[in-house]
């Protein structure tokens, strides 16, 4: 699941911002996503980064499993 984050900035800072990111093709989203990826690394232990690496791919796993059938079935009913 993802949140959102609101963050207040200058909106002549924001508009230049967006303008020279427009120059070399790049999203301000994009950029804040890597941004927010950096801070993670940096600053959330690895052991939590591992565990919530862990818990997310066994939801993964529960999710697949239980979608499964219903795709199973409806290839036999073909």
């Amino acid at each position: 699941m993802k949140k959102s984050v609101n963050v207040s900035v200058d909106a002549e800072k924001l508009a230049a911002l967006e303008m020279y990111l427009g120059q070399k093709n790049l999203k301000l989203a994009e950029e804040l996503e890597k941004f927010s990826e950096q801070l993670y690394q940096k600053y959330v232990p690895s052991n939590v980064r591992e565990f919530i690496e862990l818990t997310a791919a066994k939801k993964s796993l529960r999710k697949a499993k239980k979608d499964a059938p219903a795709e199973s079935e409806s290839q036999s009913e073909q």
